[in-house]
């Protein structure tokens, strides 16, 4: 009720020991139950709460995701097969090649592997630094193992993942005499990419929304719960058992009345 504030204490006689004649918190002494339209009610009035967090937080996290450099992701294929006509050939053991598959998905992933690659392309990264930038995984139970390389430069992304594969394949030829003449073979190289894995403002925008209106309907209903003032003579009615004998209105006096007067 505007203009109105009533304390939110019970009616009656202080002498008698209790407030609200015996009954705090409505007749009966039970809180009015919170049914769905209160709730949407609460949310109604202060939406104003809930659309300023939800898009300060969407607008902060996509000028973030702007400000960033975007990164690129280049990947090759490499198959893991075996030189026909040995004598201990696994050609006809797929799940012997397999299993060999996850060990070379590891090697591919060591200091040697990026060290030699380094050299190759003359580059100023450090191993540890082109490692972190590198992933290599079996893909599923197959003989192919799926390697990516990471950078800001497209073009760059796409010469060393494609680098990191010749160097793997001549090392895996150095040693494979004494591993039955396994052999690993870029079958697809890599392209330069033309979308960057990150970042993406769209994702990180929706999930800032999301998040965004979730801390914006807490903070609502927690300003709702601190407002201590009654809003109509029902809602009095409602909470303290006592029917409502008078409404005082609000007014205001205009500045032409208060000049005149």
């Amino acid at each position: 009720m505007r203009g109105t504030r009533f304390d939110r204490g019970g009616y009656g006689d202080p002498a008698d020991g209790e407030l609200g004649g015996g009954v705090p918190g409505g007749a009966g002494g039970h809180e009015p139950a919170v049914t769905l339209t209160d709730l949407l009610q609460v949310v109604w009035r202060r939406l104003w709460v809930i659309v300023l967090i939800a898009t300060l937080l969407t607008g902060a996290a996509v000028g973030v995701s702007l400000m960033q450099t975007p990164t690129y992701a280049a990947s090759i294929k490499v198959f893991v097969g075996q030189k026909p006509g040995e004598s201990n050939s696994l050609g006809g053991d797929v799940s012997g090649l397999q299993q060999i598959t996850q060990s070379m998905a590891v090697w591919i992933d060591t200091r040697p592997v990026a060290e030699a690659t380094i050299r190759r392309l003359e580059l100023e990264d450090s191993p540890d630094q082109l490692l972190d930038n590198t992933n290599s995984a079996q893909i599923g139970a197959t003989q192919f193992i799926e390697v990516s390389y990471v950078d800001t430069s497209p073009r760059e992304a796409q010469l060393v993942a494609n680098t990191i594969g010749e160097v793997f394949s001549e090392q895996v030829s150095e040693v494979s005499p004494s591993a039955n003449d396994i052999t690993a073979t870029v079958l697809e190289p890599a392209v330069v990419p033309t979308t960057p894995v990150s970042p993406d403002p769209l994702r990180n925008g929706l999930l800032a929304l999301a998040f965004g209106t979730m801390l914006g309907l807490g903070l609502a209903f927690l300003l709702e719960h601190l407002d201590d003032r009654w809003r109509s003579p029902e809602e009095v009615e409602q909470i303290s058992g006592v029917p409502t004998f008078g409404v005082i209105p609000a007014f205001r006096v205009l500045e032409s009345k208060k000049k005149g007067g």
